[in-house]
């Protein structure tokens, strides 16, 4: 991987950042119902793919328009960041689902910031005081609590599924650092562009060696379903990579991971609207994670 970049401090976040932030927690927060309803039709294995497909050709065209901006020495870096700011994250998400409701995999998703943090202190040399590893092991107390009382939380099928949305935190977090060690002085187009195809293009491949072609031809709902990961990949795939990896810029990889705060918020609202219990666990768990996370922050 390249060395870091000799970049100037972040600024601290104004109201501009915030307001990004709400804003990237909507977008994302509406991620996991959007995964729920594509299952409905589509294999876990399909829709990821479908999701990084669309994303791929997507940003095809930004990359041709842009590939003489890409430092193609730091290549190793862009390749880490697509792999697991997207590619192994669609497919944790997706497999979770087939098994743990979006409300769960929504306030799971919260731990990133903890695991930002956690990461940071052990690979990319931040710093990590007492009170933020206790904020840590207060969010992964939460967690578990999730985990090993998914039933209860409303957990469709095998709660144990949820360690894969951890799984995909962890590589959220792993990204986050990246971005923000390695490539904080390259545009967060260019960054995205770039990892994205390079993930994207042999998903394409993988998709169409599915029966991809054969439900979509055939099976009831399916294109509205494709159309339900095709608003997940525009909007909460590639819009919403671009802003994030340029709120990282702007800020620090941390600050940008706040939007754990307000994504679970968003996918217990949209889990309720769906007609998933809320239960006391949901709230309980939530609770001692985004705890955590104040603690992290603060």
């Amino acid at each position: 991987m390249a060395t870091k970049t000799k970049a100037a401090e972040s600024a601290p976040p104004d109201w501009k950042s915030w307001a990004v932030l709400v804003a990237l927690s909507l977008i994302w927060g509406s991620s996991y119902i959007l995964i729920k309803k594509g299952l409905e039709v589509y294999s876990s294995n399909q829709l990821a793919t479908m999701r990084l497909s669309i994303s791929a050709l997507a940003f095809l065209p930004v990359l041709i328009y842009r590939f003489r901006r890409v430092d193609w020495s730091r290549w190793k870096s862009l390749l880490v960041v697509g792999l697991t700011g997207t590619a192994i994250p669609a497919f944790m998400f997706a497999i979770a689902q087939m098994h743990i409701s979006s409300s769960v995999a929504g306030v799971l998703n919260s731990l990133t910031p903890l695991f930002t943090l956690l990461l940071g202190a052990l690979l990319f040399g931040s710093s990590a005081p007492l009170a933020k590893i206790l904020g840590v092991m207060v969010g992964l107390v939460g967690a578990a609590m999730l985990i090993l009382f998914g039933k209860e939380a409303g957990a469709q099928g095998n709660p144990w599924f949820g360690l894969l949305v951890v799984v995909g935190t962890i590589c959220y977090a792993t990204s986050s650092n990246v971005v923000g060690t390695y490539l904080r002085d390259m545009s967060a187009v260019t960054i995205s562009a770039a990892a994205f195809v390079m993930v994207g293009l042999p998903a394409i491949a993988f998709l169409f060696s599915t029966d991809f072609l054969d439900v979509l031809g055939h099976q009831e709902g399916a294109w509205l379903a494709l159309g339900y990961v095709t608003i997940l990949a525009l909007m909460g795939t590639v819009l919403a990579s671009i802003i994030f990896f340029k709120l990282v810029q702007w800020t620090t990889p941390v600050f940008a991971s706040m939007i754990s705060y307000l994504v679970p918020i968003v996918a217990l609202s949209w889990g309720a609207f769906d007609g998933e219990p809320i239960t006391l666990f949901h709230l309980l768990g939530m609770g001692l994670i985004l705890s955590g996370v104040y603690l992290v922050k603060n």
